[in-house]
């Protein structure tokens, strides 16, 4: 599958690029940002997949979040991708701001007019490690996976319903139960329709009930003073209750002062690239 490069800048002795391609899952042309550290020059490195929150594309992580640093330390390769098909003229995938672009959910939806094009669960999933594992010189048995907010609910989920296959996981404010938060209730019902049992394969918390083992050490950041943790839209207190009913090892860092933006990420993305660099590299 062609790759288009799209922009290419030296940061830490790597390279942050942003790539465009057909995608044969979601039928329309998708960007990601890739940095590569300088250790990919000479070598296989691990890849750490981050996913971004509504209204984001692959700009605003590989531009606010100052993990570049940190990356080319421990030798990292990170894969920002797109947070929804674009472009695909769908009805009404304009009218708001959680619901259609840029608000992708990381699910496969089942409803029309979504269901052809609203495939971002196996597209981060399936087509883009394929992608990535063909074209970078990754080590396609070392991968994590980490996000923000709908991205940590991405994040989550796919950790959750793919044991074995990422190394760790973590995300900073993540929409933990979208089965009981507004915004969850909008996306599933749009994507999936009105049977909520379909919502609950989406939904970390309850993923995290039936999750086969303990294996996988999670580790959550969330601010404190974050306007959606206190319009209950984040929900981390369900999914912690959850965790430690089936023995399920998370650490969950209340963060005093701390807001939902990119300041907040900024400021632990550095304890984050850790984490799992201690898996990755392990």
């Amino acid at each position: 599958m062609a790759l288009k490069q799209v922009s290419s800048n030296k940061c830490f002795e790597g390279l942050q690029k942003v790539f465009e391609h057909d995608s044969a899952e979601l039928k329309c042309k998708m960007k990601f940002g890739i940095y590569l550290p300088p250790k990919a020059e000479t070598g296989k490195c691990p890849v750490l997949y981050w996913l971004s929150g509504l209204t984001c594309t692959e700009q605003n992580f590989i531009t606010k979040a100052g993990f570049h640093q940190a990356a080319a330390e421990h030798g990292l390769i990170v894969v920002a991708p797109d947070t929804s098909p674009r472009g695909c003229n769908i009805e009404g995938e304009d009218e708001s701001w959680d619901f259609g672009t840029g608000a992708g959910f990381y699910v496969d939806a089942t409803e029309d007019p979504w269901k052809t094009n609203y495939r971002m669960y196996s597209y981060i999933k399936d087509e883009l490690p394929k992608l990535i594992n063909a074209n970078f010189p990754t080590d396609p048995e070392r991968m994590s996976i980490f996000g923000h907010s709908m991205g940590g609910h991405g994040a989550l989920i796919l950790a959750l319903k793919n044991p074995g296959k990422y190394k760790s996981v973590s995300a900073f404010a993540p929409i933990c139960n979208p089965i009981q938060c507004q915004w969850g209730k909008k996306a599933l019902g749009g994507y999936l329709g009105s049977d909520v049992s379909k919502w609950e394969a989406y939904d970390a918390t309850q993923l995290v009930k039936s999750y086969p083992d303990s294996h996988l050490d999670i580790l959550i950041d969330q601010g404190k003073d974050d306007q959606f943790l206190s319009a209950g839209q984040l929900l981390p207190d369900n999914f912690i209750a959850a965790c430690t009913e089936r023995k399920i090892p998370v650490v969950f860092r209340l963060q005093q002062g701390y807001d939902h933006s990119y300041f907040f990420i900024a400021t632990f993305i550095n304890d984050h690239i850790r984490h799992h660099a201690k898996y990755l590299n392990a």
